[in-house]
């Protein structure tokens, strides 16, 4: 049964609450939580995706229009589905230090199938804040997976875009080696505001990730 982005969307959300938050959520329930997330969508466009997945009897809703999970075999398996941490960019350099689902902002519903060599534990989410790394497709309030980065030189990153943290914030970019004793993160965007971070190598500066993929926020049309 083939579902659009923002029904596959939806639904790993609804299977979150349920599995998690131990809570059967209504359509306005469901739109708060997805609001909280940063998900712009208006209440219609909520509604119209659960009365989709009605239809397609993935989900159904009691007099009290909470909502739960129907199984279906034509469907496929949540059980693939893994919860990975989600930290937000603005606020999350102390975080990324240790990239710990303790001290995430909230958790994202993922496939295993898009990260099959990923062992748990390994991934983690930010949100993107701004367009400094446009060019590169990831834009302002898309999600960001990450790998954690436990490597001991830091020279291994060179070319690779990179999530690291300096002075407690948090900045999404490609890691560059100028020469012997200088490192710099580029952004890559169409817009010329934006400038190159030169480091020293002694300098305290934590790379907390390597990038993955990029899930846009911009879902596909019901």
């Amino acid at each position: 049964m083939k579902l659009t982005a923002k029904q596959e969307n939806i639904i790993g959300v609804i299977r979150e609450l349920i599995k998690n938050h131990k809570e059967n959520p209504t359509g306005y329930a469901l739109h708060k939580y997805l609001s909280n997330l940063g998900v712009k969508d208006s209440i219609k466009s909520v509604m119209q995706v659960i009365e989709a997945l009605e239809r397609k009897d993935l989900i159904k809703r009691d007099k009290e229009r909470r909502i739960f999970l129907v199984k279906n075999k034509s469907f496929a398996n949540l059980d693939n589905i893994i919860s990975i941490p989600l930290f937000g960019l603005a606020s999350c350099g102390e975080a990324l230090a240790y990239a710990e689902s303790d001290m995430a902002d909230d958790f994202l519903q993922i496939s295993k199938s898009l990260f099959p060599s990923n062992k748990k534990g390994e991934l983690f989410a930010v949100k993107a804040l701004g367009d400094s790394m446009d060019k590169e497709k990831i834009n302002d309030g898309d999600y960001v997976i990450f790998e954690k980065f436990e490597g001991k030189h830091l020279t291994e990153l060179n070319g690779k875009i990179v999530v690291a943290v300096i002075n407690g914030m948090a900045t999404i970019k490609k890691f560059k080696r100028v020469d012997n004793g200088t490192i710099a993160l580029f952004p890559h965007s169409r817009n010329i505001v934006h400038h190159p971070i030169f480091l020293d190598k002694s300098d305290s500066i934590l790379i907390a990730g390597v990038f993955k993929r990029v899930l846009p926020v911009k879902y596909v049309s019901i």
